[in-house]
């Protein structure tokens, strides 16, 4: 046997272990996708190559050693191994393809090696268990989505010298922002230059001597304003010519199995501001939640009858001080902790209101609005 063919054991649930012969030298698309229940497999060192899906929806396989005679790991190649908690992935691959290790969230970390020349679109998305991610010194280029939605990332190591070419969304949803990155002593100030890897909170040298300390020559932006508007949000900034990279999250959006589901409405908005030459801004985040208000709609020339409506209200908190924009005029706004002690209020006049909490940054604030009711980070 040379080649285990197309979608061979496709679906075999109940395969547990698998050892491939040393006459094999390729393994064609979607040979054991869908085998929920494998555990282990032994890759022999004639294999060349590892088509599309090969093991895709393995469900159950948590780890997996790549031989040095493979050179590209295929399309989807592990996409869906959620239990997969380490992958070795040898030098002589000089290419990983798209959607490769896609939604891996048992990963917590993965180097990339220097042969590796492209990191295809979301090759490692969704991983969300990943905090650790070493790229080779001959990466290139990193497409789309390449490592977004990896929430827990927190260290990334580049040995590029050269700044790779790298897509906008490469991070997005990785909170780079809370960040470090590692990269060739000399090639520092191109890096924090470079969107999206000026995205990183702190920058370090790889000989460990250079951590990042702000210039006191270089600038920063200004924290960015958000407002709200004619059904779009609006980022400003006193600092000229900067780029917003910002973040919406819809509370509502996710996955479950019951017969009702309540719909909340609510969106948590962050943005930061970011200019070549300068220092990113400090981070400005916001809820936008919608309300009801009561309108006088006229009818006719003399007639008229009581309206309500559901309006955006924006949330925002700086330093333990919230601030609500577009609540009914009268209205009482509270804040609580956590555990229900309340630590502010206000009426809302001129559809605004300003509460100076005794929350510090970084506690849980419940707003009350009325009827409604918001979770929010003080920030």
């Amino acid at each position: 046997m040379t080649s285990i063919g197309y979608q061979t054991f496709s679906g075999c649930s109940g395969l547990t272990s698998v050892t491939i012969p040393n006459s094999v030298t390729s393994i064609e698309d979607l040979a054991f996708s869908g085998c929920s229940g494998l555990i282990s497999v032994t890759i022999p060192n004639s294999v060349t190559s590892i088509g599309y899906g090969v093991f895709s929806g393995c469900s159950g396989l948590t780890s997996v050693t790549i031989p040095n005679s493979v050179t590209s790991i295929g399309s989807s190649a592990f996409s869906g191994c959620s239990s997969l908690t380490s992958v070795t992935i040898p030098n002589s691959v000089t290419s990983i393809d798209n959607y490769a290790f896609r939604g891996c969230s048992g990963l917590t970390s993965v180097t990339i090696p220097n042969n590796v020349t492209s990191i295809d679109d979301y090759a490692f998305y969704g991983c969300s268990g990943l905090n650790s991610v070493v790229i080779g010194g001959g990466v290139e280029t990193i497409w789309n989505h390449a490592f977004a939605n990896c929430p827990d990332l927190t260290d990334v190591t580049c040995y590029a010298e050269k700044v790779p070419f790298t897509q906008r969304n490469v991070f997005e949803g990785s909170y780079i922002e809370y960040a470090t990155l590692h990269v060739p002593t000399a090639s520092i100030d191109a890096y924090k230059t470079t969107v999206p890897w000026s995205s990183f909170k702190t920058f370090m040298g790889l000989d460990g001597t250079l951590p990042d300390t702000p210039d006191p020559e270089l600038p920063k932006c200004a924290t960015p304003i958000i407002s709200y508007g004619g059904k779009k949000l609006t980022f400003s900034c006193e600092t000229e010519g900067v780029e917003y990279v910002y973040e919406i999250k819809d509370s509502d959006i996710r996955k479950g199995y019951e017969s009702e589901v309540s719909l909340t409405a609510t969106y948590e908005i962050s943005v930061y501001a970011t200019k070549p030459g300068y220092e990113n801004s400090d981070i400005a985040t916001a809820t936008l939640v919608w309300g009801s208000a009561n309108f006088t709609e006229t009818t006719g020339t003399t007639s008229a009858r009581p309206l309500t409506l559901d309006v955006p209200m924006l949330i925002m908190s700086q330093g333990g001080v919230v601030t609500i924009e577009g609540a009914n005029d009268g209205e009482r706004i509270t804040v609580y902790s956590i555990n229900g002690t309340q630590a502010g209020s206000a009426i809302s006049k001129d559809g605004s209101a300003v509460i100076n909490s005794n929350l510090q940054p970084g506690n849980v604030a419940i707003i009350r609005i009325g009827q409604k009711s918001v979770k929010m980070m003080v920030k």
